[in-house]
């Protein structure tokens, strides 16, 4: 399953209900502000890293520039642009969006 979350993790708790509902080998995608969780030195650094093992995780990188933050994506997750962005949601055979 692919989900996508779309909200900050100071401003919502999005991520944290993503994560607990989410099972092993399940996509994250995080876009808008969200993206903030897949930098070094956010708040959502510790669950993104203990998430690593579970899940693959990428982040639209046109979001992550948009926001200045293109250069400090954490190692391990994966850049995706608007077509990877499509791609994710065309291979998946479920997609769950977390507002």
């Amino acid at each position: 399953m692919l989900h996508i979350i779309n909200k900050s993790p100071l401003e919502r708790n999005a991520l944290d209900a993503c994560l607990a509902f989410a099972q092993a080998d399940d996509t994250l995608l995080l876009i808008e502000d969200a993206v903030y969780a897949a930098t070094r030195g956010n708040a959502a650094e510790a669950k993104l890293r203990q998430a690593q093992g579970r899940f693959k995780l990428c982040a639209l990188q046109p979001d992550l520039d948009a926001r200045g933050m293109g250069d400090r994506l954490i190692e391990g997750v994966s850049p995706v642009d608007y077509g990877g962005f499509v791609e994710l949601v065309a291979n998946s055979k479920n997609c769950q969006s977390w507002l």
